[in-house]
């Protein structure tokens, strides 16, 4: 006889257990409106028959090629920096090691103005580098373009050492010694074992830091400021257009949100796992 309560396997191959409850399926249904409400009442007021005109505003244009442009350079300065740091992470025990690696991904749960503050107070004229930077060069970094790379740098590096340091743990080191024994030297071994096995999870966390990049906002409008043409990336535009020309402020969340959807449906195989 066949166990009614066991879990059974389906057509697709996914497997599927008892019924949840009557209240748990409500419970989530209720959850899953107020999820998903907000992103239909922006997808219904998205002005359409605008969006010509509106994709072709100079204010949505520059706000549009300073976030790609920014994003991508952040996402740069993340992978040059980052990995080696989850490689660290990883294959490294230090004294400290703990409270290091919770420093280095402090930023994920930190809200963003707060870590706006402490960029300024960091890179800001009168900042712990900020000053002695000003007067060796005469540069300045807050409200300027350079400030709006860095604080979407900030904000985003910890999803890609989270994302890589976890691939690295996953990998046989089996390889990595049987690469050696055939004398293979310590780059060598990064290069042609260890960087292809942890590409999944390199791709994974790159394609979630140029998604955080792109939707920064807190962090960049108190350091960078909004300034548009010079500062104003694309959230930063949509908090002012929604005082001003709300269609606009539509269309330009419209477009962060379809964004983040690719970035979900790429990403569905790394948080979906079947049995």
């Amino acid at each position: 006889m066949t166990d009614s309560t066991a879990p059974t396997t389906s057509g697709t191959g996914t497997a599927t257990g008892v019924a949840p409850p009557r209240a748990a399926v409500a419970l989530g249904v209720v959850a899953l409106t107020v999820l998903v409400l907000p992103l239909i009442g922006l997808t219904v007021r998205t002005p359409w028959a605008q969006v010509g005109a509106l994709i072709t505003d100079p204010v949505v244009l520059r706000a549009l090629r300073l976030s790609i442009l920014s994003s991508l350079a952040a996402l740069a300065v993340s992978v040059v920096l980052g990995v080696p740091l989850a490689l660290v992470f990883a294959r490294y025990d230090f004294p400290g090691k703990p409270v290091v690696r919770a420093l280095a991904i402090l930023p994920m749960v930190l809200p963003p103005v707060v870590g706006g503050v402490g960029l300024l107070a960091a890179f800001g004229r009168r900042g712990l580098v900020g000053r002695p930077l000003a007067e060796a060069t005469g540069i300045t970094l807050p409200f300027t373009p350079a400030a709006v790379v860095i604080a979407a740098t900030f904000v985003a590096m910890p999803f890609l050492i989270v994302t890589v340091e976890s691939g690295l743990r996953m990998v046989d080191r089996r390889l990595e010694d049987a690469a050696a024994t055939l004398g293979a030297d310590r780059w060598t071994i990064l290069r042609r074992v260890v960087l292809p096995a942890v590409w999944p999870s390199l791709a994974a966390g790159m394609a979630l830091t140029w998604a955080r990049a792109l939707g920064e906002f807190g962090a960049t409008i108190t350091f960078a400021g909004n300034m548009p043409g010079r500062t104003q990336t694309m959230p930063l535009a949509v908090y002012l257009e929604l005082e001003r020309n709300p269609e606009a402020a539509y269309l330009l969340s419209f477009i962060l949100l379809a964004v983040s959807v690719v970035v979900l449906v790429a990403l569905r195989d790394r948080f979906l796992t079947t049995t």
